[in-house]
């Protein structure tokens, strides 16, 4: 499943836990979960794959850390 990560809402987002986050639910390695976070926090949008047996979980995840996605797979 594709998703579309829009923006971070929180006041003060946590780059190393929207790192781990993205890392973790997606297929990309810790370097490009970095770079991914850069450029989600600077504004820009982000797409990233995430296996549907993490699908319920990931997403929730994803919530916690106030991120704005949309499924577009």
């Amino acid at each position: 499943m594709k998703i579309n990560l829009l923006s971070c809402d929180a006041q003060r987002p946590d780059r190393r836990a929207i790192s781990k986050c993205i890392a973790g639910i997606s297929t990309v390695g810790d370097s490009l979960a970095n770079e991914l976070t850069s450029i989600l926090l600077e504004g820009d949008p982000v797409d990233i794959e995430i296996e549907d047996k993490n699908r319920g979980s990931a997403l929730r995840d994803l919530r916690k850390l106030d991120i704005d996605y949309e499924i577009i797979e």
